[in-house]
């Protein structure tokens, strides 16, 4: 697989595709116009196939192309609606834990960034019928930065709600990422895909990844390079 092909597989990611809709009537009436019309409509098709082929994945070109879809590794983005009301609610059954007992208590690995050391509290939430946990959080700095684990390629588990130019593509170990700036609305998707409004609250900048199959996000007061070096030394 070369590297477009990668990049647009990548890419595929944060796209949420509506079902079609009936063109019957569009194509026949296009197929009935004049041929110059015709010429016009395959070149304006070539013309948006090379854009896509050679534009990277840029803030810029993925936010006017998806225009409000953006998902990514478990998360999703929308324009923002507003800052949250009131006080926010924990994720669904959150609790305390050592970082051996979360690693049981979840199936998948839970990693330690090197440039952090040993988090000064674990926290596990939204267990299924079996006990096992659906997200695995890290805590340093009294909680004042975190790192959320879970496994973002079933379902969405995180909806943020964010001013588009704010969501920007970076890499970590040579695989895309997500980096958002500024402080935005986080709520948590419950294992049905509904979003907890109950959950909503204020997050900080934050840099979103996947490794192995698993899904961080890193929320914190950090610049996009010292929250990109925390993520590079995930171990």
């Amino acid at each position: 697989m070369d590297d477009l092909e990668k990049d647009l597989r990548d890419l595929a990611a944060w796209l949420e595709t509506p079902d079609p809709p009936d063109v019957t009537a569009r194509v026949r009436a296009r197929v009935a116009a004049p041929r110059r019309h015709l010429w016009r409509a395959y070149a304006a098709a070539a013309l948006a196939a090379l854009l896509v082929a050679v534009l990277p994945p840029t803030r810029a070109a993925v936010a006017d192309a998806v225009g409000g879809l953006l998902r990514f590794a478990g998360v999703s983005i929308s324009p923002s609606s507003g800052r949250p009301a009131g006080t926010p609610s924990p994720l669904p059954s959150q609790r305390t834990s050592g970082l051996d007992e979360a690693q049981r208590a979840v199936r998948f690995p839970i990693r330690v960034p090197a440039k952090l050391g040993p988090p000064e509290q674990v926290l596990v939430a939204d267990p299924d019928a079996t006990g096992a946990h659906r997200v695995a959080t890290l805590l340093y700095r009294g909680g004042a930065l975190r790192i959320d684990a879970f496994d973002g390629r079933l379902n969405l588990s995180f909806h943020k709600e964010t001013v588009r130019p704010d969501a920007e593509w970076v890499q970590v170990n040579g695989d895309f990422a997500v980096w958002v700036a500024n402080p935005h609305v986080l709520s948590y998707v419950d294992r049905a895909g509904q979003v907890r409004q109950e959950t909503a609250r204020l997050a900080a900048s934050t840099l979103i990844w996947q490794a192995d199959g698993v899904s961080y996000r890193l929320e914190g007061d950090l610049t996009k390079l010292e929250a990109i070096d925390v993520a590079r030394s995930m171990t």
